[in-house]
C-alpha cells in the first residue's frame, strides 16, 4: 500500500508539472510612428534680360513696360503647382502694375510690370505661394521678395 500512494504522488506531480502556466498573452509590437513629410520651403529668383536681379540696387528700365521672369527653384516643386502674384508700387505707396498667375506647374514664368513711369522709383513685390498644404504646419509655404525698379 505504501507504493501505491507513492505512485499516487508521483502521478499527481507528474501532471502537475506538465499543465500550461499562468496563460498570459504576448504583448503585440507597437506600430512604427507615421512619418509625415514636410513641403519643401518656397525659393525662386527674379530674372530680367536672363540675368537674376541685384535686389539691393535700382534695376533701369528702358521703357514704361518691363518683362520679368519668376524662376520656381524649390526641390521638390511643390506638387499642386504655385501662385505668383507681382505688386509694383511707388514709393509713396500707390500701385503702378499688379500681374499674377495661378496654378502654376512650370519653373520658368514670364511675367509684365507696366505703367512704369520715368524717373520715379518704384518697389516691386513678388510672392510665391505654394498651393500645396504643409502636413506639418498646416499652412501653405510662400516667399515674398522685393526689388527697386525706375525706368530711365
Amino acid at each position: 500500500m505504501n507504493y501505491s500512494r507513492i505512485l499516487l504522488i508521483c502521478v499527481l506531480f507528474v501532471f502537475t508539472a506538465c499543465s500550461k502556466g499562468g496563460g498570459s498573452t504576448p504583448t503585440p509590437p507597437t506600430p512604427p510612428p507615421v512619418v509625415v513629410t514636410p513641403e519643401a520651403d518656397i525659393a525662386f529668383k527674379i530674372e530680367i534680360d536672363g540675368k537674376e536681379i541685384d535686389y539691393t540696387a535700382i534695376f533701369g528700365s528702358l521703357s514704361a513696360t518691363q518683362a520679368i521672369n519668376v524662376n520656381v527653384t524649390s526641390t521638390p516643386f511643390p506638387k499642386d503647382g504655385v501662385t505668383i502674384d507681382v505688386s509694383v508700387k511707388k514709393l509713396d505707396n500707390s500701385v503702378v502694375s499688379t500681374a499674377g498667375i495661378s496654378s502654376i506647374t512650370a519653373a520658368t514664368n514670364a511675367l509684365t510690370i507696366s505703367n512704369l513711369v520715368s524717373n520715379v522709383e518704384c518697389i516691386g513685390t513678388v510672392t510665391v505661394t505654394s498651393k500645396t498644404l504643409d502636413p506639418v504646419s498646416k499652412t501653405y509655404k510662400f516667399l515674398i521678395k522685393t526689388f527697386r525698379i525706375s525706368r530711365k
